[in-house]
């Protein structure tokens, strides 16, 4: 037999006892890794075919393409214990990212604390981890009629998982992930979102008590996630050039911190009707500088349940209000229908896309990463969609001569 090469015999082959091979087996080719100080195997049905691997895997070695997966006896609580360490030090970082958010790191802590930790799976050794072990960890959180978790909660305990094994194998540490293709259930349709109109935007503002009018006309009229509106200071209200500048999210623990994405950094137009509502904040509470715009204090940011309550009440009181008007005129009442911070948001980009902007401004301005995840967002909103595409289309190819251009769409 070559070099490198073994043949390979079942159980009861008579050539394990010096008799002639009559099962068939196959071939195992090896080379040796100096670097690792191990040996890479692979198994073949015919010898030429081992042959020719291990020609190749040889030359491979040599120019370092290929290398011995090295030994890891770690189980899998262990090494996301040591991943969440690394996380926490700013070893270990999202690609092209300098640290991971506090806001992940404690998503991670959770799913480990809550729901891996101590089971079955968590105890195996990271290589040994199959796909199978995977889906009957999902089957298990799914199956929990205690706890009752959605679809939704239990991708996010993956995710830990998921980010491991993806990490391992890109720096050739590990040679197999078993959360690839994992089949998680599809759940219930997304709601659809809720998104005022300007009438119903400007009525949901006047019904705020006057201090709180200015932090929701942000959301209505700028588009600013809530962490990015906590962490707004009075120095990135540009008013000489009407923008504001997203510079900074919010953490409940670490206070400032980088936006979402580098996307999240950005400049949005500082409407003429949101200015006016700045204008009257700033001029109330005297906030200048760094300070934060709609903080508790001039550097501690707003508690978010607090102004979500103290809205819904406002909008609980005017809707009351409008009930004793309607019952005394004898006519239907015109209700106010609650509305979140990120409703708001999505209100936001439904009105730049009513004033005609472009997909690729709406995407500056909602600060998305990629144009796709506005499309996807929005997509149905944008004009020339289905119907108008047709119409555009049918007028452009079956009338006019040659030289026409297509009519462009908004």
């Amino acid at each position: 037999m070559a070099e490198g090469i073994r043949k390979l015999h079942s159980k009861g082959c008579p050539a394990k006892d010096g008799g002639r091979c009559r099962c068939g087996g196959g071939h195992e080719a090896a080379v040796y890794d100096p670097r690792e100080e191990k040996k890479i195997r692979k198994t073949f049905k015919k010898k030429g075919e081992a042959k020719s691997w291990r020609a190749d895997a040889k030359k491979a070695i040599d120019q370092g393409a290929l290398r011995a997966i090295p030994r890891d006896d770690r189980t899998l609580e262990e090494a996301l214990a040591e991943m969440l360490d690394g996380m926490r030090k700013g070893r270990i970082r999202p690609k092209g990212k300098e640290r991971y958010k506090p806001n992940t790191i404690r998503a991670y802590e959770r799913s480990l604390r809550t729901y891996i930790m101590g089971r079955p799976l968590a105890k195996l050794k990271v290589a040994r981890v199959r796909k199978s072990d995977i889906e009957g960890f999902v089957d298990e959180l799914l199956g929990d009629e205690e706890r009752e978790l959605t679809t939704r909660t239990v991708s996010n305990v993956l995710n830990p998982i998921q980010g491991f094994y993806r990490r391992e194998i890109g720096r050739e540490r590990l040679a197999y992930n078993p959360t690839q293709g994992v089949d998680l259930p599809t759940g219930r349709a997304e709601k659809p979102k809720r998104i005022a109109n300007k009438k119903e935007a400007a009525e949901l503002l006047a019904a705020l008590e006057v201090a709180d009018r200015a932090l929701w006309a942000v959301a209505f009229y700028a588009g600013l996630r809530r962490g990015e509106i906590q962490a707004l200071r009075v120095c990135d209200i540009d008013l000489g050039s009407s923008r504001i500048n997203v510079v900074h999210g919010w953490d409940q623990e670490e206070g400032l911190i980088e936006p979402k994405s580098e996307a999240g950094k950005r400049s949005v137009p500082l409407l003429a009707i949101l200015r006016d509502f700045l204008d009257e904040h700033l001029i109330r509470t005297g906030r200048r500088g760094e300070e934060l715009v709609f903080g508790r204090t001039p550097t501690e940011a707003f508690y978010p349940s607090t102004v979500d309550k103290r809205a819904k009440r406002a909008w609980e009181g005017a809707n009351e209000r409008e009930v004793e008007a309607a019952e005394r005129e004898e006519r239907e009442p015109r209700l106010l229908e609650p509305i979140t911070a990120h409703e708001c948001r999505h209100t936001f980009a439904s009105l730049l896309i009513d004033a005609g902007a472009n997909a690729k401004a709406i995407q500056t301005y909602m600060g998305h990463e990629k144009i796709t995840t506005t499309y996807d967002t929005y997509g149905h909103l944008l004009p020339g969609a289905h119907d108008e595409v047709r119409e555009r289309m049918d007028a452009y190819l079956l009338g006019g001569g040659a030289g026409e251009q297509a009519p462009q769409a908004a």
